[in-house]
């Protein structure tokens, strides 16, 4: 029996050619090129709430502080010499919330009697916690705090701490001792301190590790900031746990120190006030009213949005 043929007249239908299939390619590359802009808009807006909650969270956890102590926290706690310089140990005021943070089990788990750089301490200090961690930023988990020489070079490592995204506010100059802001070393501010009001004193802001390093640890006594990348400068160990508005630069400006604050967040950063409320800060507000709001007790008149 012979086979049965197809009618010569049967269509066949044709596959994509070359060039069809390239131009769709290019069509949906068009079409992912356009999409990805949208993501990841909607990826930072949701980081930035994110930290915006954070610093909130934060906020909370210094007010019951304040409600069971009379006062904040201390910016770091740490003896000193005859010269004034730091001898630890160096707790920082992020670390002496750690309860309120219900972080109950790390808090007992420290020795504040011993220096943070202490072999006793060491798996405290190196606990990545998340509240304290912008997720805008992707620092590593940990750094090796270092003592310095004049030009910034590495003279002798002091410890690995974790890292942080948030710093306290010292005022408008260098951290460290009396300083005008909220936070510094041996602080003990009421909220009956704060006459310039608590909606317009800031507490606490952010530092992504694009500026500088932070830690939620404390000042790790001896260390020396130092950020070869981004407008270098040397800094004090205070520099990790607290921020200053000095310098003529506004909040995530170009021109920031290594101490300052900044944030991934585009052209500004989250700042949380004594009041409890969190703020966007941008870098083109008013220097003036910037400098102002890191203080205490300075009488500025603060005037417009901000």
């Amino acid at each position: 029996m012979e086979a049965t043929q197809p009618p010569r007249n049967a269509s066949v239908r044709p596959g994509f050619t070359l060039i069809e299939l390239l131009v769709v390619i290019a069509i949906i590359a068009i079409l992912i090129g356009l999409l990805l802009p949208a993501v990841q808009k909607v990826r930072e807006a949701a980081a930035r709430a994110k930290c915006h909650n954070n610093l909130k969270q934060i906020g909370l956890a210094l007010q019951n502080y304040h409600d069971t102590n009379r006062t904040f926290p201390p910016g770091y706690i740490s003896d000193y010499d005859a010269s004034g310089n730091d001898t630890g140990p160096g707790w920082g005021w992020a670390s002496l919330i750690l309860p309120q943070m219900e972080q109950q089990n790390l808090f007992n788990s420290i020795r504040f009697d011993l220096p943070i750089e202490s072999p006793m301490n060491a798996i405290p200090r190196l606990t990545f916690l998340t509240i304290y961690h912008c997720p805008s930023d992707n620092p590593p988990t940990t750094w090796l705090a270092y003592t310095r020489d004049k030009l910034g070079n590495p003279v002798s490592p002091l410890c690995d701490i974790a890292s942080a995204n948030y710093v306290g506010m010292f005022g408008k100059t260098e951290p460290g001792v009396d300083g005008e802001g909220v936070f510094f070393r041996g602080s003990q501010i009421s909220i009956a301190d704060i006459t310039d009001g608590t909606s317009q004193t800031i507490l606490v802001g952010e530092r992504s590790s694009n500026l500088g390093e932070a830690t939620w640890v404390g000042s790790v006594t001896g260390a020396v900031l130092f950020n070869p990348n981004f407008n270098p400068s040397l800094e004090e160990g205070a520099g990790m746990v607290l921020g200053h508005a000095g310098d003529k630069a506004g909040p995530a400006s170009p021109a920031s120190e290594v101490n300052q604050f900044f944030s991934r967040h585009g052209s500004g950063a989250n700042f949380l006030f004594a009041d409890g409320h969190v703020s966007f800060l941008r870098s083109s507000m008013d220097y003036r009213t910037f400098e102002a709001l890191s203080t205490r007790a300075g009488g500025e008149v603060i005037s417009g949005d901000y």
